[in-house]
């Protein structure tokens, strides 16, 4: 899968990059809200984690809102990674569009758990319709 990583945070950003790269996702890292937005636009990735403090000119809830208005991008999964972990901003988040909320510190394997069921979702397509018994 090709993962878009918006994470204003170097040490962040390198760590979901590594965990996430060591499972074979090809994976686009930027460090602003704007520049996610670029990318995504661009390239729509199959998948976006996001952080929502993000510097410039638009933070992860707004990211999340332009995403979810483009027709390319309508329907990318957008999981949040965040260390707010108040109500409020997690229903904003799911409000904007996100799929999934994480709360920093996250688990790196609930996050692996997360990105194996998408993979599998968007890969297993319709099921085959039921065979006629005479």
């Amino acid at each position: 899968m090709k993962i878009l990583i918006i994470e204003d945070q170097d040490s962040i950003r390198r760590m979901i990059e590594a965990l996430v790269s060591a499972r074979g996702h090809e994976v686009v890292a930027v460090n602003s809200g704007a520049k996610g937005l670029e990318k995504a636009l661009a390239e729509t990735p199959d998948v976006i984690l996001l952080d929502l403090n993000l510097p410039g000119t638009y933070d992860g809830f707004e990211v999340t809102q332009k995403i979810r208005e483009e027709e390319s991008t309508r329907a990318v999964p957008i999981i949040i990674i965040s260390a707010l972990g108040d109500d409020d901003s997690k229903r904003r988040a799911h409000d904007a569009g996100a799929s999934a909320y994480y709360t920093k510190p996250f688990s790196p394997i609930a996050l692996l758990k997360e990105l194996e069921s998408l993979r599998v979702r968007s890969t297993s397509g319709p099921a085959a319709p039921p065979v006629s018994k005479p």
